[in-house]
Order: C-alpha cells, then sequence, then structure tokens
C-alpha cells in the first residue's frame, strides 16, 4: 500500500507540505489558465459594470418623471424605456460598427460596409464544439458581446440626457425620431473621432469614461432641440419673471439620482476596461474612490452657494450639483496622487452648473430637468480639467476635441431635429400641453386618484391667441 501524506506526516507538517504543493501548482500552471482566468474577469467585469450603467437608466427616468408635472409623467417613463430599446437595437445593427470599424476618411478609417455586430467566429467555434477555451478567443481579453453591452449602455446614457431637456413639449413620435438619429449615426461618429481610434485620438484627446464623448454630446443634442421647439407655454412671463413649475414627486427626483450616483460606478470604474491583474484592480479603486468624492463635493457646493446665486437653498439644484460633479471627474478619474482634486474639480462642476441654471432662467431657456448644465457645461469643465491630472494632456488638443465634438454634434443635431419639426412638426397643440401628453397622447393618467389641478396662468394668454 502506498503511504500517503496523512498517514505519514504530522498535522502541521502536513499542512505546510499541502500549503506548499498548492502554491507549487499554481506557479506551474501554464500561461494559458492565467490567460483563462483575465479572459473571464474582463467578461464579467464589463457585464457587472454594463448592468450598473443600464440601472442609470431606472435613474433618468426616476429623475424625470419626478421633476415633470404629473401630467407629464407616463410619458416620461415611455420615453426612456423607448431610448433604451432603440439604442439597444441600432447599436446592434449600425452604432458600434460604424463607432470601432466602419468610419469614414476624415474620421480617420476607410469605410467598409457592415450590419450587426455579434460574436467572434473563434467564440462560435468554441461554443459549438463546448470547448471550455480557444486560444483565439482568450487572446482577445474578454468576450466580444460583454464589450458590446458595455458600449451599448454608454449610448443609452446619451439618450437619457435629450429626454429631460425637452420634456412637456416635444412629441413622442418626433423625439423618437431624433433619439434614432442620435444613437445611430451621431454617437457613433463622436464615438469613431475618440475612442474608435480617430483623429482626435491620434492627437492625443483624452476623456475617460465620457465627460464629452457621452454627457456633452448628449447636451449639445438637447440644447439643439431646446432652442428650437421654445419654452412651455407660460414658462417666461412678459414680464421678464419665471413661471414656476415645481416637480411633482421630489422623493423621486432624490431617488434617481442616488441611482445615477451608483451607477456612475459602472460608469467610470468599468471605464478601467480590465480587471485581469492587482494593477488594474488597483486603478478602478481609485477611479471609483475619485467619482465618490467629485460628485460629494458637487453636493455641498451648491449647498453652499445656492442661496447666494439663486436667492434661495433649492434641493433641486443641489441635486444637479452631484450629477454635475460627477461628470465633471468623468473625464479623467484615474488619477492616484493628489486626490484632493477629485474634490476640487467636482466642486468647480457643481459652481458651473448652478451658475448655468440662474443664467438659463436669465435668457429664457427652458431646461425642464437643468440637463444642459450638469452634463453639457460639466462635461466642457471635465474635459478641460484633465490637463490638472495628467501631466502629457495638451489644454489645446482638449479644447480642440470639445468645439469639434460640439460644433459636429450641434449642427447635426440642429439639422436633425429642424427636418423632423418639418416633416412631423416637434411641438405639441397648447391644448395638449394643458392637459398633460398622459391623457392626450397615452389615454391613461399617472396618479388617478388625484385630482389634477391644471395651472390657467401659464396657459390663458396662448390659449387665447389661437381662438
Amino acid at each position: 500500500m502506498i503511504p500517503t501524506f496523512r498517514n505519514k506526516l504530522p498535522n502541521k507538517t502536513r499542512l505546510r507540505a499541502l500549503t506548499l504543493t498548492g502554491v507549487l501548482c499554481l506557479v506551474a500552471l501554464p500561461i494559458s489558465a492565467n490567460q483563462d482566468l483575465g479572459y473571464v474577469l474582463n467578461s464579467l467585469s464589463f457585464l457587472i459594470w454594463g448592468v450598473l450603467v443600464m440601472w442609470m437608466c431606472a435613474g433618468f427616468t426616476m429623475l424625470e418623471s419626478g421633476t415633470v408635472r404629473t401630467k407629464n409623467a407616463s410619458v416620461i417613463c415611455l420615453k426612456n424605456l423607448g431610448l433604451f430599446s432603440i439604442a439597444c437595437i441600432t447599436y446592434y445593427i449600425i452604432g458600434y460598427d460604424l463607432m470601432y470599424t466602419d468610419v469614414t476618411q476624415f474620421i480617420g478609417r476607410p469605410f467598409t460596409t457592415g450590419f450587426g455586430h455579434g460574436p467572434s467566429e473563434a467564440e462560435i467555434a468554441m461554443i459549438s464544439v463546448e470547448a471550455s477555451s480557444s486560444t483565439e478567443v482568450v487572446s482577445n481579453g474578454y468576450a466580444t458581446m460583454s464589450d458590446w453591452f458595455f458600449q451599448m449602455v454608454f449610448v443609452a446614457t446619451t439618450a437619457s440626457i435629450v429626454s429631460g431637456a425637452l420634456a412637456e413639449r416635444v412629441r413622442l413620435w418626433s423625439f423618437f425620431a431624433f433619439i434614432f438619429i442620435l444613437v445611430s449615426f451621431i454617437y457613433p461618429v463622436v464615438g469613431a473621432m475618440t475612442w474608435g481610434e480617430g483623429f482626435l485620438d491620434q492627437k492625443g484627446f483624452t476623456d475617460f469614461a465620457g465627460s464629452t464623448i457621452v454627457h456633452s454630446t448628449g447636451g449639445w443634442a438637447a440644447l439643439a432641440g431646446v432652442l428650437i421647439v421654445g419654452p412651455r407655454i407660460g414658462k417666461f412671463r412678459k414680464n421678464g419673471t419665471v413661471h414656476p413649475t415645481p416637480p411633482s414627486n421630489v422623493p423621486l427626483v432624490t431617488l434617481g439620482v442616488l441611482i445615477l450616483w451608483l451607477g456612475w460606478m459602472g460608469f467610470n470604474g468599468g471605464s478601467v476596461l480590465a480587471m485581469d491583474n492587482p494593477h488594474n484592480a488597483t486603478i478602478m479603486s481609485d477611479v471609483i474612490a475619485n467619482t465618490v468624492m467629485a460628485g460629494a463635493a458637487g453636493v455641498l457646493t451648491v449647498m453652499a452657494l445656492s442661496k447666494v446665486i439663486l436667492g434661495r437653498m433649492s434641493l433641486l439644484a443641489v441635486l444637479n450639483g452631484a450629477i454635475a460633479g460627477l461628470v465633471s471627474i468623468t473625464a479623467a478619474p484615474d488619477f492616484h496622487d493628489k486626490i484632493w482634486l477629485a474634490i476640487v474639480i467636482g466642486a468647480v462642476g457643481g459652481l458651473l452648473c448652478l451658475i448655468t441654471m440662474r443664467l438659463f432662467d436669465t435668457i429664457k431657456i427652458d431646461d425642464v430637468v437643468s440637463a444642459i448644465p450638469a452634463h453639457l457645461v460639466a462635461g466642457i469643465w471635465g474635459t478641460l480639467a484633465v490637463c490638472f491630472t495628467k501631466a502629457d494632456a495638451s489644454l489645446w488638443i482638449q479644447f480642440l476635441g470639445i468645439v469639434i465634438v460640439g460644433a459636429f454634434t450641434f449642427i447635426v443635431s440642429w439639422v436633425a431635429w429642424y427636418v423632423i419639426d418639418l416633416i412631423f412638426g416637434l411641438r405639441i397643440s397648447a391644448e395638449t400641453e394643458e392637459l398633460g401628453q398622459d391623457v392626450t397622447e397615452l389615454g391613461m393618467e399617472t396618479y388617478p386618484e388625484f385630482v389634477q389641478v391644471i395651472d390657467h396662468e401659464m396657459y390663458a394668454e396662448e390659449i387665447e391667441a389661437t381662438k
């Protein structure tokens, strides 16, 4: 009978021997096994972080439906569900390949036609033969569709920014028509210029997780739409004062912002794009810590200054301060020294958002959820702030990227909104705006047990003019 460790060695000696044996086995593992583990961890990272970013769609829905009046809350819910679905399908059919493969010469690569992005041939072959791994598959570093999923939820985030800014006055199907253009062409082209290794990337433009590529793109698109559609009826009185339109559900707005804050951990943390070794895990930890602190700095800054700038302590402004702080740090949360810079960047983002909210009331731009101050303005600041955290970043290149992305997005969005207006019409009627889109477009009320009270002061002049 062959003796075993258990029969021949004392307990402590046996434990040491087994531990040593285990270590030697791990060291002796073939390189392919380590690659397999890295492939699994990276793919899982994309999927988990992507789910968190997808959860941001719920945050935007809560934020927007709580900010608008009750008569438009159901339409907001439908818009956010619809835009996510449009982003999902169109980014699969054309968006991903346009962004990373099929881009025009002026972006930096030749145009080749391709529709639909799916698993690689090697992945299909590996699954077909029921193999545990394949050298060609593993060498890619992650599952193809895990990357697609993570990239897709960023597109939906861009589209959600537009939804809130133009709430309560845009026709449902006209809005969806614009979202289709945004997610199938505008965003992929912006992404191709930058993350798709286009000419801005080649010049050294840096945007870690999308202060410009995601948030400012959504902000520019929203600004073009807001300017074309105009403010809600009665929002700005003839005497220059602003008619208040308080949110219908403040706790819901707060919940939405907290959901967005949670989702931002996936947004920025996942943008490390790897979790296969201690180096990347450490970077991811620093990214998440910087992100949290920037959001908190935005909150505290607006809390301290909202009474000075707005004349009152505003919870809604504070909530937007959190978003602005998070947007600001998104361009470069991956620094490891001078962590206090995250607080400064987030604080400045919150302050700029607060000032812009006040400015928009002065120049009569009606942004229902203050999406443009929080996403566009803070996104511009965050992209410039990269120069404070990265020694090799060029202020000129960062500024150039902002201008090019802004000009492209705003001009194409303006044309798209204008053409949609000519073909379908953008603006709902004065009667629909008074009654609310829930009843007129969906035939339902969000809170049917409550009696809806219409603010006739806002609509009296407009309705009288149409008689």
